[in-house]
């Protein structure tokens, strides 16, 4: 990825992050985490590793901003030590 692309990928990251329908997103996220996260309710234990995959997806979204953030920090550092 070019330095230029870098910067608009990010550019757009952090617009998403601004957003109404992001913050929406990411409270469902967190009030369907509860649910999903309950073994009570796991049926077997393909139904338990089922869940365990959908929470590893909602971890990697919830974090996704602080992701981005630390990303960009560092393509930051990089671009400032060349």
């Amino acid at each position: 990825m070019t330095e230029r692309e870098l910067e608009l990928y990010f550019r757009q990251m952090n617009d998403l992050f601004r957003t109404e329908g992001w913050k929406t997103f990411i409270t469902d996220l967190t009030d369907n985490s509860a649910n999903i996260d309950s073994i009570e309710g796991a049926k077997d234990s393909n139904d338990l590793y089922f869940r365990k995959g959908q929470l590893n997806i909602i971890g990697a979204i919830l974090n996704l901003e602080e992701t981005t953030r630390f990303g960009q920090e560092e393509s930051q550092r990089s671009l400032d030590d060349v």
